[in-house]
């Protein structure tokens, strides 16, 4: 019985130091997109081996701090009532909160993600199809293109504008504004 405490205590230790980098690596990469291990591990109070024993490399971090990303903004969306309301309003809420969501964490726009193919997408695409589909039968969104293409539409289009942000050809407000314009000009039958 005893041999199980430590394994259970150091599996705590574990879970906290993984939160602590993901935190840390969240904060930093955010203000400086470059920042190495060394100085991730420096900011979650951890020695750089200890990243290396939760993260086999800067990419497999950077992959981990996207999912926790992912995931926080997934929780968000399921946040909404997608189900009742305006489907047009809905779908563009759902846009709006996932523009602050690049707003407030910048390493989203310098992650490297580009296409609509990315895995990470299925649970966007989940949502916002179902969506589509609804204000389409409704009459609140154009029939003149089929859901699929509309969902990769919207993506895409995200993308262009934090690739925009991220380049400096635009800056974030403008971006989204354009962005919103666009999104509405494109769903309205």
């Amino acid at each position: 019985m005893s041999e199980k405490k430590p394994v259970r205590r150091r599996r705590a230790d574990a879970d906290r130091s993984r939160a602590a980098i993901l935190a840390a690596a969240v904060e930093l990469l955010d203000e400086h997109p470059d920042a190495s291990l060394e100085r991730i591990a420096e900011a979650a109070n951890v020695t750089r081996q200890t990243v290396y024993a939760h993260f086999a490399s800067r990419d497999a971090l950077l992959n981990a701090v996207l999912a926790e990303l992912t995931a926080e903004t997934m929780k968000a969306i399921d946040d909404l009532d997608l189900d009742h309301g305006s489907a047009l309003g809905n779908a563009l809420g759902l846009i709006d909160l996932a523009w602050r969501t690049f707003e407030q964490h910048p390493i989203l726009l310098h992650a490297g993600q580009t296409g609509t193919a990315d895995a990470r997408h299925d649970p966007l695409t989940e949502r916002l199809e179902p969506l589509i589909r609804r204000g389409q039968r409704s009459g609140e969104i154009t029939r003149d293109l089929s859901a699929p293409w509309l969902v990769t539409t919207l993506i895409s289009l995200g993308h262009a504008a934090g690739e925009s942000v991220a380049a400096g050809r635009l800056n974030p407000r403008t971006a989204y504004k354009s962005l919103h314009t666009t999104l509405t000009r494109i769903l309205q039958p």
